[in-house]
C-alpha cells in the first residue's frame, strides 16, 4: 500500500470512528425518547396489548434504560423487528438498542460490527412438538418437517444437528414467531424450534397447551441480550450497567417496593453508590446520580422482572435456572459498583 492510500485509509478510520462516537446517548436525549427495537411479538418477553402498551421481560430492560436516562420509564418507543430486519434497524439508527432475545454470537460481534453489552438471558434451542406426533426425543425427528424462523441462529443450529444424528429434515421457513405458531399448529410442520425460552412463550399462548410438550434435548448454547452499534462505548456502558444495577440490585435486596426505604436507612457502601447517595457514578456515564435509583424503581430489580413476566407463576412458566444469581447458582453476575 502506497503511503498516499495508507493515510487516505486511516483518514477514512477516522472518519468512520468520528461517526460512531457522535454519540447515541446525546441524540436519545435530544430526541426526547429511546428508540427500543423488541419482538414482533413474544408473550412475556415482548408484545403489546389490546391498548397498544408493551409488556415483557425485555421491553422492562427498554423500560429501565429510559428511566436511567429520562427518569422517566415511559419515554421509550419499541419498534418491532423481525428475525430478517433487526439487525439492519440497528445498524442504520432506526432503532438505539436491540432488546429481543438476539444471541451473541462471534460474527454478529465482529462482522456484524455490534457490541452485546450483557446477557440478560442464558438460553439453548429447543424442539416443540405436538403429543400425538408420538415422539419423546428431537433424534426421534427423521424426516420431519421443520418449522423454523429465516435470518437466525437456529437455521444453522438446526443443520448442524440433524448432520450430526445423521437424520434428515425438510425446513418450512418462517418470518417470525406468529407464523410460525400458525404454520405450526394448522399442520405444515411436525416441530417447531427456536430458543426454548421463545417455545414456553409461543405454548402459553395455545388454547390447549397441555396437547403441545417441548422436547428434552438443548441443542445450543443462546446467550442473548441487548446489542449496540460498535464504536459508542459511551452509550453501551449506559445499557450495561443500568442492566448491571438491576442484578445488583437483586443481590443487594433492593426492590421496586422497599427502595425509597432503603435508600434512608441503607449503611452499605455500594448500595449509596448505586443509589447515588455517595459518589459520581451517575456522571460517568453522563446521567444523573440517581440513575441506577430510577431504573430499580421503574419495575423491580432483575428477578423481580424475571417473575412478573417469564416466571413460574405465570403462563410461560420458566424457572430461573442459569439465570439465577451466581450466589443462587446461576450464572448472573455483576461487577461491582466502585
Amino acid at each position: 500500500m502506497n503511503k498516499t492510500l495508507f493515510l487516505g485509509t486511516l483518514a477514512a478510520a477516522a472518519l468512520t470512528g468520528a461517526v460512531a462516537q457522535a454519540g447515541t446517548l446525546e441524540d436519545v436525549k435530544a430526541r426526547g425518547e429511546l428508540n427500543c427495537g423488541s419482538n414482533t411479538g413474544l408473550t412475556g418477553f415482548g408484545a403489546p396489548d389490546d391498548k397498544g402498551e408493551w409488556h415483557g421481560f425485555d421491553v422492562d430492560l427498554c423500560k429501565a434504560v429510559a428511566a436511567a436516562v429520562f427518569g422517566d420509564a415511559s419515554k421509550v418507543k419499541f419498534v418491532p423487528l423481525t428475525g430478517e430486519t433487526r439487525f439492519t434497524a440497528l445498524a442504520s439508527g432506526e432503532v438505539d438498542v436491540l432488546v429481543r432475545n438476539s444471541t451473541w454470537t462471534y460474527s454478529r460481534d465482529t462482522d456484524l460490527k455490534f457490541d452485546f453489552v450483557a446477557v440478560n438471558y442464558y438460553d439453548g434451542q429447543g424442539f416443540m412438538v405436538k403429543k400425538d406426533l408420538g415422539v419423546s426425543s428431537a433424534k426421534e425427528l427423521d424426516g420431519a418437517t421443520v418449522c423454523i424462523q429465516t435470518g437466525t441462529t437456529t437455521e444453522l443450529n438446526l443443520a448442524d444437528f440433524f448432520k450430526a444424528n445423521n437424520i434428515t429434515y425438510t425446513p418450512v421457513n418462517v418470518a417470525d414467531d406468529g407464523e410460525a405458531l400458525r404454520q405450526f399448529t394448522a399442520g405444515a410442520c411436525d416441530t417447531y424450534t427456536t430458543d426454548a425460552s421463545g417455545l414456553a412463550s409461543t405454548r402459553a399462548t395455545l388454547p390447549d397447551p397441555d396437547n403441545y410438550i417441548i422436547l428434552p434435548e438443548i441443542i445450543s448454547k443462546e446467550p442473548l441480550g441487548p446489542v449496540v452499534r460498535h464504536g459508542d462505548n459511551a452509550w453501551g456502558d449506559v445499557i450495561r450497567w443500568t442492566y448491571f444495577a438491576l442484578l445488583t440490585a437483586e443481590e443487594k435486596g433492593i426492590t421496586k417496593a422497599n427502595i425509597e426505604e432503603v435508600a434512608t436507612s441503607t449503611q452499605d457502601p455500594e448500595i449509596k453508590r448505586i443509589l447515588g447517595l455517595e459518589g459520581d457514578l451517575g456522571k460517568m456515564l453522563g446521567l444523573d446520580a440517581t440513575f441506577a435509583k430510577a431504573a430499580i424503581a421503574a419495575n423491580g430489580n432483575y428477578g423481580e422482572i424475571f417473575e412478573a413476566n417469564i416466571g413460574v407463576a405465570t403462563p410461560i412458566k420458566l424457572a430461573r435456572g442459569l439465570n439465577a444469581l451466581w450466589t443462587q447458582g446461576g450464572l448472573q453476575y455483576a461487577p461491582p459498583f466502585r
